[in-house]
């Protein structure tokens, strides 16, 4: 299984919310033959690290890919679809119109060389994050960690899950409570 995490926290000027910019990213890929078979629901979650908070709150997900594209071939073309989509690398953990990363690509467990396209797989901080965590379990329930062989249940126990949580759940809350933004 192919996985990428998609994010972002800033509104697109064309696409607009950061979760229709994602579901644009995907059609993106399909255009350069990179289709998905399953879509995670969109998850809300704080900006990370937590010293961040000023930032506005990430949209979040997960798909499971379908590519005949190599990892660094697809690595690649993630990095094509972020900078068509306006994404310029200033600083770490900078807010951001779209983040696309390569998760998992089958099994295989490689890393990172260099400084530019080789992908480290699986992604090297992936078992820490709730926010890929949760998105990874909707389309991957059985999923095992292919280094540490831990189960996706087990990450997601030990993980910090302060405030991920379903985009719709969020949306509800501050519609119950007449809150207008986040």
């Amino acid at each position: 299984m192919i996985i990428i995490g998609l994010g972002a926290n800033l509104p697109h000027p064309e696409h607009g919310a950061p979760a229709r910019t994602l579901e644009a990213a995907l059609d993106e890929l399909a255009l350069r033959g990179v289709g998905h078979s399953a879509r995670s629901r969109w998850f809300a979650s704080p900006p990370w690290p937590a010293s961040l908070s000023g930032q506005p709150w990430y949209v979040n997900g997960a798909a499971a890919l379908e590519t005949a594209l190599g990892p660094d071939e697809l690595l690649r073309t993630l990095h094509e679809v972020e900078w068509a989509f306006g994404r310029v690398r200033t600083e770490r953990w900078a807010p951001r119109r779209i983040d696309l990363d390569l998760i998992a690509f089958h099994g295989v467990s490689a890393r990172a060389c260099g400084e530019h396209g080789i992908a480290a797989l699986p992604h090297p901080r992936m078992s820490e994050r709730a926010f890929v965590l949760l998105p990874l379990k909707d389309i991957a329930p059985d999923w095992r960690h292919p280094v540490s062989g831990r189960h996706i249940d087990e990450m997601i126990a030990a993980a910090d899950r302060c405030g991920v949580e379903p985009l719709e759940a969020r949306v509800e809350k501050h519609l119950a409570s007449g809150a207008a933004g986040s």
